[in-house]
């Protein structure tokens, strides 16, 4: 079973964790979702399924399950769940996952839930100002942002060394937990502060318990970090051959569905 069927299982179990879990799976996952025909440059064309429930959508969470919708070769496009959610978003479509695979994860997505899935997505990060004056090991955290966490910076490989979870105290005398993300890659930043934010979101906690922060390893309040915190690592940037012909969506510029 694929991490995807194990938190929809656990979802269908009443595993409140779990279907946070099970979203935030769909919005990174690679889906192979289902054409009426070969995709034309950026412009790719859904097929749709006319059922009871309404206009439906499919899409796969691997090519051996898309191919058990037919005998021969399938039309796709091997796009984020993320994005094609957003690109459903006001336009009354259901998603079919798993759709004829037997998967444990097959599930019909209605329209609510995708627009629930993206609002989910659009988490912005709070600026806010406020001075360290003690840390600690943290405390009380649920393991479900460690595992958050842990999948977040997983995927962001490159873009920083490592990242540092630990219990703080403020001046001001508010008491929270920091996350420090130690040497991001010059202009990473943001989009590391919305990556963590999603994993925030995900993980069940309320909004405003974690604070992020970007930090050099030659600064000297890293040491002083170091003795307390949970270590997250950062995978290092792996090298891939390139690719000798990409699918529609794995090239840095996002299809439009029409």
């Amino acid at each position: 079973m694929q991490e995807l069927d194990q938190a929809y299982a656990l979802m269908q179990a009443g595993d409140a964790q779990a279907g946070l879990r099970f979203y935030r799976l769909l919005a990174d996952a690679t889906l192979f979702l289902l054409l009426e025909r070969e995709a034309e440059g950026e412009r790719v064309d859904p097929k749709v399924f006319d059922l009871e429930e309404g206009p439906v959508l499919l899409a796969y969470s691997s090519e051996e399950r898309l191919a058990a919708m037919g005998d021969g070769p399938l039309a796709y496009a091997a796009l984020p769940g993320r994005l094609i959610a957003h690109q459903m978003l006001g336009q009354g479509l259901s998603l079919g996952l798993n759709f004829g695979s037997g998967a444990a994860s097959e599930v019909l997505l209605p329209p609510e839930a995708l627009r629930w899935l993206c609002e989910m997505l659009e988490a912005t990060p709070v600026e806010v100002d406020a001075v360290p004056a003690q840390f600690f090991a943290p405390k009380g955290l649920p393991d479900a942002l460690s595992d958050a966490l842990s999948f977040t910076l997983g995927g962001a490989a490159g873009l920083a060394r490592a990242a540092l979870l630990a219990g703080v105290r403020y001046r001001d005398g508010r008491l929270g937990h920091m996350l420090a993300v130690i040497d991001a890659q010059p202009g990473a930043e943001d989009a590391l502060a919305r990556a963590l934010g999603e994993a925030l979101v995900f993980s069940g906690l309320e909004a405003g318990e974690l604070d992020v922060t970007f930090l050099a390893s030659s600064e000297a309040v890293v040491a002083e970090l170091s003795r307390v915190a949970v270590v997250f690592e950062v995978p290092d940037l792996a090298v891939e051959a390139p690719l000798q012909r990409a699918a529609p969506g794995m090239d840095g510029k996002p299809p439009v569905l029409r």
